[in-house]
């Protein structure tokens, strides 16, 4: 605003002198006039007077011009005067059509952006490392300052409201039978049953778990039956018949599970084929199992520790994200970093590409140019037209009025010269 105030001063200043000059020069040809009047206006007088009548006829027919400009000279009323403030309106809409045809006019601006080809300059741009290095970095400095400027207790409320609202309309039944489904393609689901068998076949060998079931069988017995307990005891240890019968249960069922895994039709197989499909079509089309599954996300929703990890979840996002950004080796700027030098790689060497964006560059230009030229023409032609009379006029006369009172000073000149012109022509017609 200083700046503009002193350029302003300083115009005015430059345009001062020159009126001074332009007026200091009228007097002298007046003067001049009046001198050789006095002198008698012969000889070289005649000569003087000839010359300074016509300057000052120039002087002030030039004077009156560029005044006539800009306002009413001595404030008369003449015809055609003050130009500039009566014909505002139709200036306005003059100059709004002039830059509308001479730099909206779509097709000479789709013109240079054909000639421009902004796709292969952007690859250019991009392809210098430098260049995806500072654009990296000036990305990092802003999301930093957005960091700062995010309210993070509405930023929670959406998140919160994000989860809460996508679980609510989440099908989860529906998901669970897609799931399922998957799982019984090729036979997945009879894999799974394999390696469930396998790995109880192994705990059922396992001998911990024999002398835990033994214990627990003679623990029963006494419990149960303690006279007959007794009674074998004198016999045989009762620990030892537990440990030979939890050892015999625990062949039998690691038999029973070599069956089902080596039999394909084994019954176990088919009834859990069968419960697998059941479930799956229960969970597609029975109202019941799908209240059930839906009573199992809302407890899952409103479960605390779920609402607490909701809560908390912007909290590490953001701590996160704010120690990538303030390090120097930041891990998002490094990524943007290689994708901008990427991009800029596959623009330089994929011609479709870059045809394919120079297309779309030109079709947006068509369009916003067709939108702006309205709007822009409108906008200057208001613009114009809502600026104060005075305030126009002080603003051309500061711009063009230095070199507007040049026209006086050649119109003395000229008109002087015009005048001695004049007085060698009489002379000569009069001598004939």
């Amino acid at each position: 605003m200083h700046n503009h105030a002193a350029h302003q001063d300083e115009r005015a200043a430059a345009l001062r002198r020159m009126k001074i000059g332009a007026a200091v020069l009228l007097v002298a040809m007046i003067s001049g006039f009046i001198t050789s009047h006095v002198m008698g206006g012969q000889g070289v007088w005649a000569w003087v007077r000839a010359f300074c009548e016509a300057a000052t006829v120039g002087a002030l027919a030039d004077w009156f011009a560029v005044v006539a400009l800009f306002r009413r000279p001595l404030g008369l009323p003449i015809p055609h005067t003050a130009v500039i403030p009566s014909n505002k309106d139709r200036i306005a809409d003059s100059l709004a059509v002039f830059v509308r045809d001479h730099f909206l006019e779509p097709a000479t601006l789709l013109e240079k952006l054909r000639v421009l080809d902004p796709a292969a300059r952007l690859a250019e741009w991009l392809s210098q490392p430098e260049q995806a290095r500072a654009l990296a970095q000036g990305a990092r400095e802003v999301a930093s300052r957005m960091l700062d400027l995010l309210d993070e207790s509405a930023v929670r409320s959406v998140i919160q409201s994000f989860f809460v609202s996508t679980l609510q309309r989440w099908d989860a039944a529906g998901t669970a039978g897609d799931v399922l489904t998957l799982m019984t393609r090729n036979g997945r689901h009879q894999k799974l049953l394999d390696e469930a068998l396998k790995r109880l076949a192994g705990y059922l060998e396992n001998e911990e778990l024999k002398e835990r079931v033994s214990g627990v069988l003679v623990k029963h017995a006494r419990k149960e039956w303690p006279r007959i307990v007794r009674t074998v005891n004198m016999v045989s240890p009762v620990e030892g018949m537990g440990d030979r019968l939890a050892d015999r249960l625990a062949r039998a069922l690691v038999d029973e599970l070599q069956d089902v895994l080596s039999q394909p039709e084994h019954p176990v197989r088919l009834n859990y084929e069968a419960w697998v499909i059941d479930y799956i079509d229960r969970l597609r089309g029975d109202p019941e199992v799908a209240a059930q599954v839906e009573q199992m996300k809302q407890r899952l929703i409103q479960h605390p520790q779920v609402q607490d990890y909701v809560q908390k979840l912007w909290d590490d996002i953001h701590a996160a994200l704010r120690a990538d950004l303030a390090s120097d080796d930041s891990a998002l700027t490094r990524h943007l970093e290689h994708a901008m030098l990427a991009i800029g790689r596959n623009l330089g060497s994929d011609k479709r590409l870059r045809d394919a964006i120079n297309n779309h560059v030109l079709s947006s230009a068509e369009k916003l140019t067709e939108t702006l030229r309205s709007g822009v023409t409108d906008h200057i032609s208001r613009t114009v037209k809502n600026w104060d009379e005075r305030h126009l006029v002080r603003e051309l006369e500061l711009s063009v009025g230095r070199d507007l009172q040049y026209i006086r000073f050649n119109g003395t000149l000229v008109g002087g010269l015009i005048g001695l012109a004049l007085h060698a022509l009489v002379l000569a017609l009069t001598s004939a």
